[in-house]
C-alpha cells in the first residue's frame, strides 16, 4: 500500500514543556491505525496538529507527498468524529448530515440525496427525522460518522468516540466502523485508551508514552515482540488482566496473551 500520510520529526512545546518529541511514522492508503497510550500521552495533540486545529512547533506532515503543515483544516480533505458527536442539537437527523453539503459546491445539487443515502448506510433510517436527544448514545455516534462520510473525506480521525458508551454498544460499533471502512475504502486513524479496542480495529498500532512512540506494529506483532517494559505492562498485562477476568467467569483457562495462539 501506498503511504497517504506521513509525519516528520513533529514537535510540540506547551508552556516550555515538550508534549511531543520528534514524533515520525506513516500512515497507508486504506490502512486502520490506532494511536494507543495513557491520557496525556500526546495523541489527541498529534489528531489535532494532523486535522489542522494546532500548528506544530516543528516537524512536517505530507499528504500524498505533498506538504499540508501550514494548509488550514479546510484545505486538508480530513473529517473528524469527535467522542462528544457535536451534532446540532436543534436539527434533526438528516439535517445534521446535510448541513455542510449545503455549503460545498461539489455536492450543492445533491446535498439531500448524499445525505439520505448516507444515512441508510448507517442503519438511521427510520430516525431520519429525529433530533439528536431522541437518540441513544449510538445512534448520535452513527449520525457524526455519516456527517463526516458525507463530506468524503480521504482520512478519517476519530477521538476516542466510544469511551461514553456502554460495552454492547462499543461492540455493535466496533464493527460497523469496519464495514464502514470496507465499503467506503477510508483510511483510518483512531485514537483510544482502550487496548481490547485498538487490537480488535486496527491494522497496526502505534503505542505512545509521555509524547514518544514505543511501538508500532501489527497487533500479533505487539503480542509476539513488544518493543519494551512500557508496551509488556500497558498493552499485554492490561490484555491479559481482561482475559483472566473473562475465563474466570467462563470456568475456563485463560490464554496467555504474552505467548502466539498458534502453533506449537
Amino acid at each position: 500500500m501506498a503511504e497517504k500520510l506521513e509525519v516528520r520529526e513533529l514537535v510540540q512545546v506547551f508552556n516550555n514543556q515538550e508534549v511531543l518529541r520528534r514524533i515520525s511514522f506513516s500512515v497507508r492508503e486504506g490502512e486502520f491505525l490506532s494511536i494507543l497510550g495513557p491520557s496525556g500521552c500526546g495523541k489527541t495533540t498529534i489528531l489535532r496538529i494532523l486535522i489542522g486545529l494546532l500548528r506544530p512547533t516543528s516537524g512536517t506532515i505530507l499528504k500524498d507527498g505533498r506538504d499540508i503543515t501550514k494548509l488550514p483544516a479546510s484545505k486538508r480533505n480530513m473529517g473528524i468524529v469527535f467522542q462528544n458527536y457535536a451534532l446540532f442539537q436543534n436539527m434533526t437527523v438528516l439535517d445534521n448530515v446535510e448541513y455542510a453539503l449545503k455549503f460545498t459546491r461539489e455536492f450543492k445539487g445533491s446535498s439531500r440525496s448524499r445525505a439520505e443515502s448516507l444515512i441508510e448506510q448507517v442503519g438511521l433510517t427510520e430516525h431520519i427525522r429525529k433530533k439528536p436527544h431522541k437518540l441513544s448514545g449510538g445512534q448520535q455516534q452513527r449520525v457524526a460518522i455519516a456527517r463526516t462520510l458525507a463530506m468524503n473525506p480521504e482520512i478519517i480521525l476519530f477521538d476516542e468516540p466510544m469511551s461514553a458508551l456502554d460495552a454492547a454498544t462499543r461492540l455493535l460499533l466496533r464493527d460497523e466502523i469496519k464495514e464502514i471502512q470496507k465499503k467506503f475504502h477510508s483510511t483510518m486513524i483512531y485514537i483510544t485508551h482502550d487496548q481490547e479496542e485498538s487490537f480488535s480495529l486496527s491494522d497496526r498500532i502505534m503505542v505512545m508514552d509521555q509524547g514518544i512512540i514505543h511501538q508500532i506494529d501489527a497487533p500479533c506483532g505487539i503480542i509476539e515482540n513488544p518493543a519494551g517494559d512500557f508496551v509488556r505492562d500497558f498493552v499485554i498485562a492490561n490484555l491479559q488482566r481482561k482475559v483472566d477476568s473473562l475465563a474466570k467467569y467462563m470456568g475456563i483457562s485463560a490464554p496467555d496473551c504474552g505467548k502466539p495462539a498458534y502453533g506449537a
